[in-house]
This record gives structure tokens, sequence and C-alpha cells, in this order.
């Protein structure tokens, strides 16, 4: 594979675009781009969507504990899915990526078809602790796999486009759960660990076993394990990212929640999340070319400057349609930050600890789940009010985020060339 040729055939697919304003001149870019990315590549994101159609555990787990068992279900399955992403970090020491995403899905199914079939207390949690065990074992392999695979402008592409592949197939998991909830939120796990298991069976059966092993210059397969520590510039990092996944999280969690408070129709969020989704992969087909030639910094710190502004307008605006209006405005900057945090992390972390560095930077989002909740019931009392509390919070974990990158700047990071160097 030539990456270098083929992220220049990606680089003039889009200057060519850049001058034309139609939409299907838009969509002729999208294809060749995706066209243009190496096989595995492209099986892999199929995997991720085909097991994001079916990710229910995270928002029924609680329906299925119960109220008196779901905090506790909730929190244990959060721990044990730390350790999972940090354990799928650590076998790729050993194993093939494609080894530990079939692994980690296969897993992951059985234990949710365990949980399905869960009945008493000690059951359901002992189950959910399997589920977590299992939850996040494929993440930093599908990241590595990205990772070895892409390069330059291509390697943003991947990452973006798995990003609004998996807000895609989000959406279609939701009005997919809308069906099936009526039949019990048992079935919903069933259909997750059947989705997870014939994710596996793609993997198995289409991601080439000799591609997905390549050894990268400087990783001796098998190497000896050394005492592995953090560096302040990936701690810097993760602590960003758990700044925005915190922002992010308290948007995705508390906005239901507001345009019901705002007045709006029963009907209302489910239409914003479905139109959210569709708007994120227009506005990267859009804005494709202007993004990638910014540094993953400057892209980051203004991205998130921008996100913290609209979520105090959403603070500020009692309006329905101005909350709605800033939503749409908040989804539209997310979505030209989808996949730069993985972007950034494989252009600057050394090759062969990369496996590690996705790990420990993905538990940003673990670490901000918990989190969430907890901060916005303690400020709601100040702010006034949990809908006031979640937009108050989200706005300054957001505008926290460029005072990281500042401090400590990921050296080093240019825009992303065609060649793939930096």
């Amino acid at each position: 594979m030539r990456l270098p040729e083929s992220g220049r055939a990606v680089s003039g697919a889009r200057h060519d675009a850049g001058h034309s304003g139609t939409r299907a001149g838009v969509g002729v870019v999208e294809v060749r781009v995706f066209a243009s990315l190496p096989r595995p590549v492209k099986v892999l994101l199929g995997v991720r969507i085909l097991n994001q159609l079916g990710a229910y555990v995270l928002a029924f787990l609680a329906v299925l504990a119960g109220p008196d068992l779901a905090a506790l279900a909730l929190a244990v399955f959060g721990v044990t899915a730390l350790i999972s992403r940090w354990a799928g970090g650590l076998l790729l020491d050993k194993l093939a990526p494609r080894t530990v995403i079939a692994s980690g899905l296969i897993a992951t199914g059985a234990a949710l078809l365990v949980l399905a079939a869960a009945q008493s207390p000690v059951q359901v949690v002992v189950a959910a602790a399997l589920v977590g065990l299992a939850f996040e074992v494929y993440e930093p392999a599908s990241q590595e796999l990205l990772a070895r695979l892409t390069a330059g402008d291509q390697r943003q592409d991947a990452y973006a486009l798995l990003g609004t592949s998996l807000v895609a197939a989000g959406a279609a998991g939701g009005l997919l759960a809308a069906l099936l909830l009526p039949l019990g939120v048992r079935w919903l796990m069933i259909v997750d660990g059947v989705t997870c298991v014939a994710a596996a069976a793609v993997t198995l059966a289409f991601l080439n076993k000799d591609t997905a092993q390549i050894t990268l210059p400087g990783q001796e397969k098998g190497r000896p394990t050394a005492r592995w520590r953090p560096s302040a510039l990936l701690l810097t990092l993760t602590l960003a990212c758990t700044a925005f996944a915190f922002g992010y999280l308290a948007i995705l969690m508390f906005m239901p929640f507001v345009l019901l408070q705002r007045g709006a129709p029963p009907w209302l969020p489910g239409l914003a999340l479905a139109g959210s989704a569709l708007l994120a992969p227009l506005v990267v087909r859009l804005t494709r070319t202007a993004v990638n030639a910014l540094s993953h910094k400057t892209t980051l710190s203004c991205g998130t400057v921008l996100l913290g502004a609209l979520t105090l307008m959403m603070l500020l605006g009692d309006g329905l349609a101005l909350t709605i209006a800033a939503y749409l405005g908040w989804v539209a900057v997310n979505s030209v930050l989808l996949g730069r945090w993985q972007a950034m992390i494989a252009e600057i972390a050394p090759a062969d600890e990369r496996p590690r560095w996705f790990a420990f930077h993905g538990s940003s989002w673990g670490l901000a789940q918990p989190a969430v909740p907890a901060v916005v019931a303690v400020a709601a009392g100040v702010a006034g009010g949990t809908g006031a509390a979640a937009f108050l919070t989200a706005a300054v974990a957001f505008l926290v985020v460029p005072l990281f990158l500042i401090v400590n700047p990921p050296t080093g990071l240019t825009p992303m060339t065609s060649t793939g160097t930096r």
C-alpha cells in the first residue's frame, strides 16, 4: 500500500471540489474520499457502523436494572469499562488489531446475552461487570488500525468519517430501539449482543489477517514489557479531552430535558437529534478542505471556544427557537471536530507506544461520563435548575480546553499534508 500516492489523490479531489458549491460536487468528493481509503479501513468502518446500530447497553442499562439498582449497575459498568479500555491497549502489545477487535466484540456479545438473561439483582450487577470488562477492548485496536493504515489528509478523513458514520448509525439505532422497546428492554440487549457477534464475524471474514498484522518501523512484535508512564503531553491532552467530553456529554444528556422544559412538543427532541445526525456529515463534507489546512491545535482550540459560546447562548436564551438554532450551530461546529482528537494522538504518539496512548487518552470519556450528572446535580442549586447547570458547566468545560492546549501545546503539529508528513 502506497500511502503518499493515495494521500495525494485525496488532496487533489478536495482541491477540485473546493471550486464547486453544489451539493452534487460535495457528494462526488465524499465518494472519492471513501473510495481512496484502504480496503481494511472500509471494512473497519463497516464493522463499527454495524456494532453501533445495536449500541443500547449504556442508554438502557438503568432501565433494565430498575430504579433501586440503576446507580450501582451503572457505576460497576463504568469502572469495568475503563479497565477494558486499558486491557485493549495492553493486548495490542502481543496481538494484532484484528484479533483484539474480534475478541472484544465476541466477548461483549456474549456478556450482553448474559445480561439479557439476568434476573436477580446480583446477576444483573455481575452481568453489567462482564459487559463492562469487554465493552471497550476493541476501541484502542480500532484507533490503532486506522493509524497504521492511513496518513496525512487520509488519516483525518478516516477518523472524521468514522465519527460521522457512528453518529448516523446511532440515529438509526435509536429508531430501531423505538421499535424494539415495546417488546421489552431485554430484547434491546439481545439485539445489541447479536450485532456485536455479527460485527466480529465481519471482522474475521473481511479484514485481511496479513494487512491487520502490520508491524510498524521500530515496533517489534512481542517486545519486552517495560514500565510505562504517560508523558506530560499525554496527561495534558487527556485532561483537555476530558473537559471536552464533559461538555459534549452534558449537552447530549440534558438537551432533550431542556427542550421539553422550554415548551417543546414531545416529538421535537427526537426530531432535533435526528436532524443533528443528518447535519453532521454534511458539514464535514463542506468544510473538509478548509479545516484540513489547519493544525489540530488550532482546530480544537477555536472549535471549543465556539462550542462554549454557543452553549452560553443556549443557557441565556430562554426561547425554544433560539435554543434549537444554537443547538444546531453547536452540532455543526462539533462535527468539524469529529476525529480530531484521535488523529492528533495518531500523529504525535511514538509508534511503539501508540496503543497505550489511545487507551490512556480514550479513558477521558469514561471519566467524564459519571462526572456529568454528579457535577450538574451539585451546580443546579447555584445555576437555578438542572438544565441551566448542564449548559453552564458544559460551557465552562469547553472554554477550558484551549487553556490546556496552550499551557502544554502538542509540538510539531503543522497542518496535515497530503504526503502524510508533519
